[in-house]
């Protein structure tokens, strides 16, 4: 009866996980590039450490556009879409972890997606998100999307993000 007891509280504990964290397993492809969902702490590891720290360490962020994106980012989520086969993607996620970390945004409202080179992921997590081109950051409010930065920022990667989460008049490098 014990045993019986243990499988089932296993099941119903193991059944009732968001499909979110049964997919959170990032895989590689056949060239070690991530695919899936992914967190900083796969991008500090190798192949990808050293672009990553490179890259991260070098950015200097401005104090004062971090201090005005402090509030901004409170009720805020983020959606990441990157490749780490993509240099604009190795040149811009460590800045843009470098400037939500030192304005306090929760990480927990943050997914990171990398695709592979075809934009894709073998749970198809693009799909409906139109990513044509990497890295892709899409801020929301509420579920509805406030704008998005795609490949590169128009100024710095700070300042594009304050722009949009502030309503100023914000156009990504391919948006008509």
């Amino acid at each position: 009866m014990k045993q019986i007891t243990i499988i089932l509280l296993t099941l119903i504990l193991t059944g009732c996980h968001s499909k979110k964290a049964t997919t959170t397993i990032t895989t590689k492809d056949a060239a070690g590039n991530l695919i899936g969902y992914a967190t900083k702490n796969n991008l500090l590891q190798e192949p990808y450490k050293a672009w990553f720290t490179e890259n991260y360490d070098f950015y200097e962020t401005n104090p004062e556009v971090i201090a005005a994106l402090k509030p901004l980012l409170k009720n805020i989520t983020i959606k990441v879409y990157m490749g780490t086969w993509c240099g604009d993607s190795q040149e811009q996620v460590p800045p843009f972890y470098k400037i939500i970390e030192q304005a306090n945004f929760n990480q927990k409202k943050l997914e990171l997606i990398a695709l592979d080179r075809a934009k894709k992921t073998p749970d198809n997590l693009q799909e409906g998100f139109d990513i044509i081109r990497v890295p892709t950051f899409i801020f929301y409010n509420k579920g509805k999307e406030l704008g998005r930065i795609v490949e590169y920022p128009q100024e710095m990667l700070e300042d594009d993000m304050l722009k949009i989460l502030s309503g100023q008049p914000y156009k990504h490098s391919y948006e008509k």
